[in-house]
Formats: C-alpha cells, structure tokens, sequence
C-alpha cells in the first residue's frame, strides 16, 4: 500500500500538469517575447526588444508545463485571471555560458533570446527566473503581456522555399527540428537539401532516434547566404552569411555559435518548430549545441555526422558535455556541492536522483575507469570539463567522444524523456 501510495503522489506533479487545457488558455500560433540577457559575472539583467506574432505552434497542446527541470533558465506563463501557471520552459543561453569566462570579470555583454509559447487568448505574465549557484531559481524579470496589444509585430515571415525531409504527422504529436542553411549561396541549395538530408539520416541510426524516427519532423529552410562558408576570426577570414555563425567562440576555434538569434527565429517561424538546428557549409570541424536555444554544425568534415548528433543531444536533449580534458574558456562551471542539472551528470552528492537504479550492486561508486567496467554503468570520475568531482556513467558515450558509436544507457533514457514529453 505505501509503495501504491508513493507512485501516486510521485506522479501527481504530472497529472496536474497535463491538466492544462491548451483551448482554455490559447489557440494556433505563437507568442514571442524577445529579450537581451545582459551583465557580466555576478549581475544579469532582462532588457525586453519586441513581441512577436508568428504564424504557428510546433509544440505539445497537452505538456504544456515542463516537469523535466532541465536548463540554466526557465520561463513560466501565468493566466492574469486565475494567477494560474499555464505554460513554462527551462533553457539555456549563451550568456550563461560567457558568464564563466575570464572576460565576463572585466566587461558586460548581452545575448538575444526569445521565450516562445502559444498564443495567449487573455492578458497573461511571462516570468523568467536564473538557475543559482545553489541550483535554485530565482527570478530576474516578469511582465505582463495583453495579447490585443497593437505593438505586437504581426509581420509576414520571409517565404524561405521549404523541403520536408522527414514527415511523419502533426506538429503537436512529434518533435520538429528546422533545419536552417548557413553560408549555403542561392546557388548552393541542393548542397544543402543533400547535406541536410544525409546528416539527418545520420542522427537516425543512432539509438535512441533510430527507434524513435517516427515520432520526428524535419524541415529544411532554404536561407540563402549571399557568401560561402563562415567567420573564422582566428584566420582573419570573414563571411557575409545569413545567421552571422563564427568559429572562435570565446576564442575556442572549434566552438561555433552565433548570437544573431532574432534572424534565426524570424527564419525559422516558416515552420512549425521545436527545435533549431543551423546547418553551417564549412568542412572544417567545429560546432555547438545550446539546450531549447540552437544546435550548430558544420556540414562537410569528416567528423560531421558524429558532430551533428553529439551537439543534438546538447540542444535537444539537454546532455552534458562528459570530457574533461579538453581545452574550454569556462571557470568554476559547475558547484560541486549541488547536483548538476544535467541527466548524465552528478556529483555524488545525490546520486540517487540520478541514474544510481542502473547500476549493479557489483559496481564500485565512485566507479575506477578501468577496462573491465568499460561497458558497465556506473559512475566514472571526470566529466562537464572537469577531472575531479563530476561524474559520468560510462567510460565513454557520444556526449564524450566521437568514438563513441552510440549515446550511453543513462543519455538514451534521458533523450526519450524528452521525445515523451514533445510526443504527447
């Protein structure tokens, strides 16, 4: 009886968020509110930029409050009327990510951002809270939004010529990634309809997308550069492109990113969507991957498809990176006190939230990362840039390596939680 009492209390957070009825509250289209996330290492402040009407709503119309926990940020949407929490979603940015840097001591910067939800029929208020060292939210900024305000920007999005790659039903029943060309010319777009369609064939054959393919739309959007290729500042070799992608990202040359994200969603809204992905014609390697922001790789290395999917699990699936040798610009990432957010992550410092169920009572924790756990579950220290005091689940995993041929046990547990929570 106490076990059947425990699995119904522990489910309830659930059930009440899937009482949310979406024509309540919203119909077709979305609402986005763009904002700047500015300061520098202690202090971050919301400078709001626009409201937008876009056209459509790729999202759930059941899950309509994120029960995952996931990211550095979240946005909630409260109904005015009833004070009653109606949508929300966790994030990330890259201002989070420059926070930790060197130069986030000495100067100020701000990063675009936009948090997107069905269209609201009543006034409602958007509340944006930062996750704290502690690994709490706090909030940073609210505001009201009236839905008849006549500032709202209902201009008609570009007509970008769209491909469907993969279709496999409605919107609101499946994950919709649009796939966006960067530095592909005019000229350039059967490269790019090839290339979108050969790395997206890529991210399929590796579990747990391979058995999840039908729960999948893709679009690709054929965003036209006038120029070839991307910035790469530490070659002095600059681009015209549409989304203004650049190698160097705090002067890592392999990090790939851009901050031009009002173009991309202004691109994007030709779709339905649910995730970003930034297909950059290069055949250098490099990429980047920001949870519910962006995914960014390039086309054309010989580690491209590999590339495409590890930063897919960091866009999409909210992973964390599990190497802990290689070079990054960032300090003090995570707190070793707290549990890091990310599934694939802990710290040991409650471990049993964590993926401790999958290992075997034969498993030392902390687990030695010696050849005869190489395939076991446990908990091998190193990991989310760091050599002591993070830990991952497998010697090795795609969030580690690209040696690696599939995600981890823990990793494919946590990208079907996500793909559950879009599919409903």
């Amino acid at each position: 009886m106490r076990l059947k009492l425990f699995i119904i209390f522990s489910l309830m957070p659930i059930l009440l968020f899937s009482q949310i009825n979406f024509n309540q509250y919203f119909k077709n289209g979305s609402l986005r509110f763009d904002f700047l996330l500015g300061g520098n290492s202690k202090n971050i402040v919301v400078y709001p930029e626009q409201i937008k009407a876009e056209p459509y709503w790729g999202g759930s119309k059941v899950n309509l409050i994120d029960h995952l926990e996931y990211g550095s940020y979240r946005f909630r949407v409260i109904d005015i009327n009833s004070d009653s929490l109606i949508f929300s979603k966790g994030f990330c940015t890259l201002f989070q990510e420059w926070q930790t840097t060197v130069e986030a001591k000495i100067i100020n910067r701000t990063y675009y951002q936009a948090a997107i939800f069905p269209f609201p029929k009543k006034t409602v208020r958007i509340e944006i809270d930062a996750r704290q060292w502690d690994g709490n939210f706090k909030n940073i900024y609210n505001t009201e939004l009236d839905p008849q305000n006549y500032f709202i920007n209902k201009e008609t999005a570009f007509p970008f010529e769209v491909v469907k790659i993969l279709d496999n039903g409605k919107p609101d029943k499946k994950v919709d990634i649009a796939i966006l060309a960067e530095g592909y010319t005019e000229y350039e777009m059967d490269k790019f309809i090839y290339d979108a369609e050969r790395l997206t064939n890529s991210l399929f054959e590796v579990s747990p997308f391979k058995e999840e393919k039908n729960n999948f739309n893709v679009y690709a959007i054929n965003t036209a550069s006038l120029e070839s290729g991307t910035d790469i500042p530490g070659e002095h070799i600059y681009i015209n492109t549409i989304f203004n992608t650049s190698f160097y990202t705090f002067d890592l040359d392999r990090y790939l990113t851009t901050s031009d994200m009002k173009t991309i969603y202004d691109a994007a809204s030709t779709v339905p969507w649910d995730q970003i992905y930034i297909l950059v014609n290069s055949n250098r390697y490099g990429g980047g991957g920001i949870y519910n922001l962006v995914s960014v790789c390039t086309s054309s290395h010989e580690l491209s498809d590999e590339v495409f999917v590890h930063e897919f699990g960091h866009g999409f699936g909210g992973l964390g990176d599990e190497y802990y040798s290689s070079a990054v610009a960032y300090e003090d990432y995570y707190n070793l006190e707290v549990e890091p957010w990310e599934a694939n992550l802990t710290t040991l410092v409650a471990f049993e939230n964590k993926w401790s169920d999958l290992v075997s009572d034969s498993i030392p924790i902390p687990t030695p990362r010696k050849l005869k756990y190489g395939k076991e579950v446990g908990a091998f220290e190193g990991g989310g840039y760091m050599n002591k005091g993070i830990y991952s689940p497998m010697m090795d995993c795609r969030m580690k390596s690209n040696e690696a041929n599939d995600f981890c046990k823990v990793c494919q547990n946590a990208i079907i939680e996500v793909i559950n929570y879009y599919k409903k």
